[in-house]
């Protein structure tokens, strides 16, 4: 509580003497009364004891008109929050070896690249047990095989992204499999650099080793460690033998046995170069839990700032203050009424 205008009180120091002459002037007439012992016993009635109480009344009239226009103001404590995202760029492996079937969702034998997308999806948005979801970041994603390709820019629509990311697709073509590391993280590291003002996260996903393209992912690791992009890395698939897809000559798809080889060393050289983290994914669960290591490590920044705001209170000093008023006025002009 505070008084916007204090220096209106100074006005009650004139309640005192005003008090004082209203008295005066409402004395009641003497009459001359010749045997005024026999009145001595009787007690005065309420409306004369109510008529010496109206220069009181009037006072306190005026002590609530001057308090009310001090304003007195009621103080209101409110607490902004401004959340400062971070800038995620998910990179994500769509050469053919990412059809392996050695992954499951719900009991389902599904491919690495289905696992990967419903996972992000999580992610993104949370799943309500263990990932948050990621409400004030900008998230962009970059898809490659022999070739990079930036699917989407860093967005703060995830849902037109979590479009896009339904029509990822595993690469049709032979001459454009591969898997090139390196070409993939240059080009997330330049649209992470065209996002401004914050912090700036690089998930590579991938279940092969560096084959194709024209930069070194050790290279591309450190011009993001320079830049100050962390980097975590997630290997994908089974250890040992797993169902790989092989394409025949009339462009159908058979799986066969094959040998699983992710190149961990790289991956965990890139993390490390770059202050991030290497991660193996062998199931769906171990990569949900990879994304809730994340999620928990690579927190919004959260700044609070509390001010105080003010409600002007006079208006029940006002209203209190006019009935008394109009009590005053009613009582004088019925039953303590006088007659000059």
């Amino acid at each position: 509580m505070r008084l916007a205008n204090p220096e209106a009180l100074l006005l009650l120091l004139l309640v005192p003497p005003l008090l004082w002459w209203m008295r005066g002037r409402s004395a009641p007439v003497s009459v001359g009364y010749p045997a005024i012992g026999d009145l001595a016993g009787l007690r005065p009635s309420w409306p004369a004891r109510l008529r010496r109480a109206l220069p009181w009344l009037r006072a306190l009239v005026l002590i609530l008109a001057i308090v009310a226009l001090a304003r007195p103001q009621s103080g209101v404590e409110a607490t902004k929050v401004e959340r400062e995202g971070i800038a995620i760029a998910m990179v994500v492996d769509t050469s053919s070896s990412m059809g392996a079937l050695d992954l499951q969702i719900d009991d389902r034998q599904v491919n690495r690249l289905d696992v990967v997308k419903t996972t992000f999806r999580d992610f993104v948005t949370g799943d309500g047990a263990t990932l948050s979801g990621r409400d004030g970041d900008v998230i962009g994603m970059v898809t490659f095989a022999r070739f990079a390709d930036a699917l989407s820019p860093p967005t703060l629509d995830h849902e037109a992204l979590l479009g896009l990311l339904e029509r990822v697709e595993l690469v049709a073509l032979p001459e454009e499999d591969g898997t090139a590391i390196g070409d993939a993280m240059v080009l997330a590291i330049e649209r992470l650099r065209e996002t401004a003002g914050a912090s700036k996260v690089m998930i590579l996903l991938t279940d092969g080793s560096h084959n194709a393209g024209d930069v070194e992912p050790s290279e591309a690791a450190q011009i993001a460690g320079g830049l100050g992009i962390k980097i975590y890395t997630i290997g994908a698939g089974t250890r040992g033998v797993a169902l790989m897809p092989s394409r025949n000559r009339d462009g159908s798809i058979d799986y066969v046995p094959g040998q699983v080889f992710i190149d961990e060393y790289t991956l965990e050289h890139i993390a490390a170069t770059t202050g991030g983290r290497y991660f193996r994914a062998t199931d769906a669960a171990a990569l949900r839990s990879i994304y809730g290591e994340i999620d928990r490590l690579e927190k919004a920044r959260h700044v609070a700032e509390s001010y105080q705001t003010y409600i002007d209170a006079f208006a029940p000093l006002v209203a209190a203050g006019l009935g008394l008023l109009l009590v005053e006025v009613v009582l004088v002009n019925t039953r303590l009424r006088t007659v000059p």
